[in-house]
């Protein structure tokens, strides 16, 4: 998945087993979605997490945040009430999500591989955010990248 491209629809059970689509979310605005191998690990834990630092940054530009794992709902509830997540965690453990935006890795014990995919209103991919090892760079970047678009909306 490259910018500029439409991002694959998709709908996923959240932490609470609600269904949630892309398409729902992008009438709210722009979405930073982002994929992690493993809820309750330091590394995803430390990604979400800033995420959830960020809210009112992302808020300001009218954007959502949506966390993505093969975990279960029952594992993201957990995750997201340990952590005090205000955003969705979507479970997709048959990986048909994660497989159609190309982070499927095929690990037992880290499943996605570690990417962020910010998206427009009109579904095409504004940025695409690439790091296993820096946690913060994902919000960060997805941040950098809805600023441009809200400054520069045509281009």
């Amino acid at each position: 998945m490259e910018r500029g491209e439409p991002a694959p629809d998709f709908e996923l059970p959240d932490q609470d087993g609600r269904p949630v689509s892309l398409t729902g979310l992008l009438r709210e605005g722009p979405v930073a979605l982002f994929f992690y191998p493993a809820a309750m690990t330091a590394g995803c834990t430390a990604q979400s997490c800033r995420f959830r630092d960020l809210a009112a940054e992302f808020a300001e530009l009218g954007a959502s945040r949506v966390g993505v794992s093969t975990d279960s709902v029952a594992k993201q509830r957990e995750f997201a009430e340990r952590n005090a997540f205000d955003y969705p965690l979507l479970s997709d453990p048959d990986a048909k999500v994660t497989a159609a935006y190309g982070v499927a890795r095929g690990v037992a014990f880290a499943p996605t591989r570690r990417q962020t995919f910010v998206i427009g209103a009109d579904r095409r991919i504004i940025e695409v955010v690439k790091s296993e090892i820096r946690m913060n760079v994902h919000a960060d970047r997805a941040l950098a990248a809805l600023r441009r678009q809200a400054a520069d909306p045509a281009g």
